[in-house]
């Protein structure tokens, strides 16, 4: 499974992920005035920019609407955020028209069942370990860390090390 996903990987121009559940742990905080909270990871968002900063476009895909995504993506860099998505099929294969992509160059990272339609047509689909086993038996890579605490860090680590850009990624902070 590893070497079919580290060659997956390898042929990627852009990364989609799912927001809830893989960026965040899922939970999510509201508050008595209807306010909503999520919590994103510090190694996560590091790890984004270190992808982008590669040459691999990043993107967002979420069935949700929440100006928190809006903000956390504007601090990362991401320009294309798709919120308020009922069908991600449908915005997955927008975004790769836009960016002027196959299928096979785009993976996608997410941890329920809506997700499925994107992870079973694009080129490299990862998953988180506490998705449902229809979603992780679907994956081509399952991360170690769980969804808002460094999920998002291994996938971007792991497409970073199948194109040969990770070590780069390191030493540009040991030259500092």
């Amino acid at each position: 499974m590893t070497q079919d996903a580290s060659a997956r990987a390898s042929a990627i121009r852009l990364m989609v992920f799912d927001v809830d559940g893989v960026m965040t742990d899922g939970r999510i905080y509201m508050s008595n005035s209807g306010e909503e909270m999520k919590s994103y990871h510090i190694l996560d968002g590091q790890g984004v920019k270190m992808l982008r900063e590669s040459g691999v476009e990043v993107a967002l895909l979420t069935a949700r609407q929440s100006r928190i995504v809006a903000r956390r993506a504007a601090e990362l860099g991401i320009a294309r955020v798709c919120q308020g998505v009922s069908d991600k099929r449908s915005a997955f294969d927008a975004l790769l028209a836009e960016s002027r992509l196959e299928r096979q160059s785009a993976g996608y990272a997410g941890d329920d069942l809506v997700d499925l339609p994107v992870l079973t047509c694009c080129g490299f689909a990862a998953s988180v370990p506490h998705a449902p086993e229809a979603v992780r038996s679907r994956a081509h890579y399952v991360t170690r860390a769980a969804g808002g605490r460094g999920a998002v860090r291994e996938v971007c680590e792991f497409v970073m090390r199948a194109q040969g850009t990770l070590e780069h990624a390191i030493a540009a902070f040991l030259d500092k």
